[in-house]
């Protein structure tokens, strides 16, 4: 029996190849590169900005996700890795992972087994200090703000509508409301204040979805802060710091260069959550890789119903990109566990709860056919326990809506296992597309918000809580009713229930608060139960993360 190998010993047993080489696998010339040590860089794309698109965008995206994991980043990464040797000429896009997750619930988020991005302690871990830069011009625009107040309040700031956040990249639910600005006169005005996690941080998605510096600054500059007395709305721009946040995000926002395991190119950078915010990594580079690669793989995060619908009514309508293809990635243990199974059973064959858990596969499939017109193919991410039976059941229910399945043993086999799946995906980028987004930006608010609840979640309808619907006036007032909608939903259900498994019918979504992103370019709406600013679990997974006395990280997955 062979030797079971962490994703962590995995990765720190790899050979990285120098950036530089992996750079000129590319197209990118070491001129290009910032390098950040010896195997990660940042790239300078001034050089690339009049060359034109070439490569073919492919998206993976997934089912609702469940506690027995469904592997969307390994599959990612094992696609890329095995296109490539397919000889396709093919670059991954991925985001960065949070410290909030990876201390807390999942552990490391790079990929697993023998499909990951290198070096998988640093990506996890500070990497380049990009989130410690998005948090820092958060920061420094709350302190801008209570300073102006603090120094005669010119604008007329109602400290009771001051709706910007200070962040955290960490999980910490002490922080979601608490009460600063405590002391003497000196120490500013007390107010009830909070915190976000960096990542649902509206300059995170300002930043992964501005196209360059200017735009950046540009961006910042909108971003709805608070609102005065008389209820009129207060931007960065209004207290003049937009130019310091560029500032501090300058060299952020250039994209990181990592490789697989197999040594190809992976941008990696930016890392908004697909439950709170638009969940896709920056569009700096996936425009970048677009020119570098004929196939670009990247990702949206956790089931298609938030972060597919998210890139593609928000990234693409954004950019006017639009993806060849789509690969929705599932697991037979996670589509029992959706048909009831506990955890614990999932390695038993059971036919009659994997045919229980088939919808949500079949739901999902069926919105990217048929909501958004996109060729899609079903990954069903292998596991060892899974037999002949349970996975020609999921093939044959696949078959029926017109799609095929590909089994991917990338975990295992890293690229090689994927070539099946890949010369699926070549296959179907070669097929029509007839991409259309879910809604269009002519109708109000309310309608927008409607279209995604009936046609992706196939609620019944919406309903707003008093709160909700005079924010929703005020906002349609204001102006900002032609813009996208970004809906924060819990991600483990198509409702905004997260107990409801599989494919549910008859229920609602319940919108309880609206605020306007006006920098990022959309509306979030904040449905059920759903926070930005997530909690530790019982148990940590940052109790099991340690260090040896000659510096080896371990427990990180």
């Amino acid at each position: 029996m062979a030797e079971y190998k962490s994703d962590i010993e995995i990765a720190q047993e790899a050979e990285m190849l120098p950036i530089t080489e992996v750079a000129a696998r590319a197209g990118l010339t070491e001129d290009m590169l910032e390098p950040y040590g010896r195997t990660k860089a940042k790239v300078d794309i001034h050089s690339l900005a009049d060359r034109p698109s070439k490569g073919k965008l492919i998206l993976v995206t997934a089912i609702n996700p469940t506690p027995a994991g469904e592997g969307k980043t390994t599959t990612s990464v094992g696609l890329a890795d095995a296109m490539n040797r397919l000889g396709h000429q093919t670059m991954l896009c991925l985001r960065e992972p949070s410290l909030g997750p990876v201390f807390g619930v999942k552990g490391g988020a790079a990929g697993g087994g023998y499909a990951q991005v290198v070096p998988m302690e640093d990506i996890n871990l500070h990497f380049t200090g990009d989130f410690h830069a998005i948090g820092a011009a958060n920061n420094l625009c709350a302190a801008m703000l209570d300073n102006h107040i603090k120094q005669g309040n010119a604008l007329g700031i109602d400290p009771r509508r001051i709706v910007w956040k200070r962040c955290v990249d960490m999980n910490d639910r002490q922080l979601r409301n608490v009460v600063d600005g405590l002391g003497g006169i000196a120490d500013g005005m007390p107010r009830q204040d909070g915190f976000d996690i960096t990542v649902a941080s509206e300059v995170m998605a300002v930043f992964c979805l501005a196209t360059d510096l200017a735009d950046l600054k540009a961006r910042l500059g909108r971003m709805v802060i608070a609102y005065t007395y008389d209820r009129r709305p207060v931007t960065v721009s209004d207290i003049h710091a937009e130019g310091a946040m560029t500032a501090l995000l300058k060299d952020a926002i250039k994209p990181n260069l990592v490789q697989t395991l197999e040594g190809n190119p992976a941008f990696v950078h930016g890392g908004p959550f697909a439950n709170i915010a638009h969940g896709c990594n920056s569009v700096e580079a996936t425009t970048t890789a677009l020119k570098l690669a004929d196939y670009v793989v990247t990702e949206a995060g956790f089931g298609a119903d938030l972060g597919a619908e998210k890139f593609l009514d928000i990234k693409c309508r954004a950019t006017g990109l639009a993806p060849s293809a789509v690969v929705l990635v599932a697991t037979v243990r996670a589509l029992k566990y959706n048909g009831g199974v506990p955890k614990a059973e999932l390695t038993t064959e059971n036919l009659e709860a994997l045919e229980e858990g088939l919808p949500n596969l079949l739901r999902h499939v069926s919105n990217i056919k048929d909501v958004w017109g996109l060729p899609v193919v079903v990954a069903i991410n292998a596991f060892p326990t899974d037999t002949e039976a349970e996975l020609a059941l999921v093939e044959r229910r696949c078959n029926e809506l017109g799609v095929n399945v590909a089994l991917s043993e990338v975990w295992a086999k890293g690229g090689e296992g994927g070539e099946t799946l890949a010369r699926e995906v070549v296959r179907l980028c070669d097929e029509p597309s007839h991409f259309r987004y879910a809604y269009e930006l002519e109708g109000g608010i309310a309608e927008k918000i409607e279209a995604i609840a009936t046609k992706v979640y196939h609620a019944d309808g919406v309903d707003f809580t008093g709160p909700a619907r005079r924010q929703l006036a005020q906002l349609e007032e204001l102006g900002y009713g032609d813009l996208p909608v970004c809906m924060a939903k819990t991600q483990y259900s198509f409702t905004d229930d997260q107990t409801k498994l599989g494919a549910p019918e008859g229920f609602r979504i319940t919108v309880r608060n609206l605020r306007v992103s006006a920098g990022a370019g959309f509306i979030v709406a904040l449905t059920g139960d759903i926070m930005t600013m997530p909690g530790l679990p019982k148990v940590p997974a940052a109790e099991k993360i340690d260090v040896t006395p000659d510096g080896k990280i371990v427990g990180l997955f």
